[in-house]
């Protein structure tokens, strides 16, 4: 068989990862999993994909904020349309950096315009919009579409799972409806596998049929604690694997496993700027966790031959 691990160097990670999954699917270990319960969740921005100098939804929203500022030039002084209008990416890095360590002030400044620029939109629209900025946009600074974005080594690491009886989730504070155009063609995961953030939604009827459209309010935010909690309503199982890259994925991590199981909790340590980016922000508690716990470090610059898909 093919293990779908070529883009990782021989080392301690891959050690982990191939030594976790032999023994759950060795039926004479005592840590042997059935194949119905090996679930693994992960993160997509900063786990999946590249989430610097910004999130890749971030840039799709940020179009959208850049539009309705040309057409209303009041909104070009205020945030978040204010950063968008002038392309000051640090602004919406550093709101998501200040949301890991605690501080979501900025963050809800955000949340807020994006209910105005979504509220009543359907959901088919939305998928299409997205579908057609994936298909166009670019990484503003690695100058790759952001299709070319996925991290190669992770996307094997997916292949390898699923050949060991595992089922894989994405379990991200992004957008659910965002990521689900793309889980698919990116990352082989079905749509009903994508737990996200989500806006809340309403069933309407008019002239032309019925629609399920967006209400201009967050449903659920899916991060920190709230991930576990949408894990086990969507699957009805704990993970026996996770992985992860910020503060806000340690009570997913922690999820993985329990009492009664094993478990393989991954951390993806961004520490090559030459080929990525070099950057522990946002994530310093989840690396001391990993450290104090025995949990495993990914090291894009060490542990990954290649990084981009």
């Amino acid at each position: 068989m093919n293990e779908h691990l070529e883009s990782w160097r021989e080392g301690a990670a891959k050690d982990a990862i191939r030594d976790f999954v032999a023994r759950i699917g060795d039926e004479t270990s005592s840590e042997f999993v059935p194949v119905d319960e090996r679930v693994a969740v992960f993160d997509n921005d900063g786990t999946l994909w590249c989430e610097k100098p910004m999130p890749i939804q971030v840039g799709f929203i940020l179009k959208r904020f850049a539009a309705m500022a040309d057409q209303d030039p009041a909104l070009r002084d205020r945030q978040p349309w204010q950063a968008a209008y002038t392309h000051d990416f640090d602004w919406l890095s550093q709101a998501l950096v200040k949301h890991y360590n605690g501080d979501d002030s900025d963050l809800k400044v955000l949340l807020g315009g994006v209910q105005q620029a979504f509220g009543g939109m359907n959901v088919e629209k939305y998928a299409s919009e997205v579908e057609e900025f994936l298909a166009s946009a670019a990484h503003p600074t690695l100058k790759r579409p952001y299709r070319e974005c996925t991290f190669q080594p992770m996307v094997e690491l997916l292949r390898y799972l699923e050949d060991n009886g595992f089922s894989t989730y994405i379990a991200s504070g992004g957008d659910r409806d965002f990521m689900r155009p793309a889980a698919v063609p990116l990352y082989g995961i079905p749509p009903d596998r994508v737990i996200g953030s989500s806006f809340g939604l309403q069933y309407v009827e008019d002239e032309h049929g019925s629609a399920v459209m967006y209400k201009a309010g967050l449903d659920v935010f899916d991060d920190g604690p709230e991930k576990p909690v949408r894990i086990w309503s969507r699957v009805g199982r704990r993970p026996v694997l996770a992985g992860g890259n910020a503060n806000g994925d340690i009570p997913m991590l922690n999820f993985a496993g329990g009492p009664a199981r094993p478990a393989l909790r991954l951390i993806v340590l961004h520490d090559d700027a030459e080929r990525e980016f070099d950057y522990v922000a946002g994530a310093e508690r989840a690396l001391e966790r990993a450290g104090d716990q025995g949990w495993t470090v990914v090291s894009v610059k060490n542990d990954w031959t290649t990084v981009f898909a």
